[in-house]
């Protein structure tokens, strides 16, 4: 099952910058829409990867991961 995300897109004067929603920090800026949308993903990508490494650390052993299935929001 594939998360969906929302992005907030708009220009400021010469660039286009946007935001994901639903994870705090994601946000890029760049010259065009279709840039924007590219660095978006990537950036996206890169965030939930770090979040996950970073929870699989912060649990040490021992764990078990739950798919999300079980956290609808």
């Amino acid at each position: 099952m594939k998360n969906a995300y929302t992005a907030v897109i708009k220009k400021e004067n010469d660039w286009w910058v946007g935001w994901i929603e639903e994870v705090p920090g994601v946000n890029c800026q760049e010259k065009t829409r279709d840039e924007l949308k590219k660095t978006l993903g990537i950036t996206l990508k890169e965030a939930v990867e770090f979040n996950r490494q970073d929870a699989l650390s912060a649990a040490g052993s021992g764990y078990k991961e739950e798919g999300s299935r079980y956290f609808k929001v």
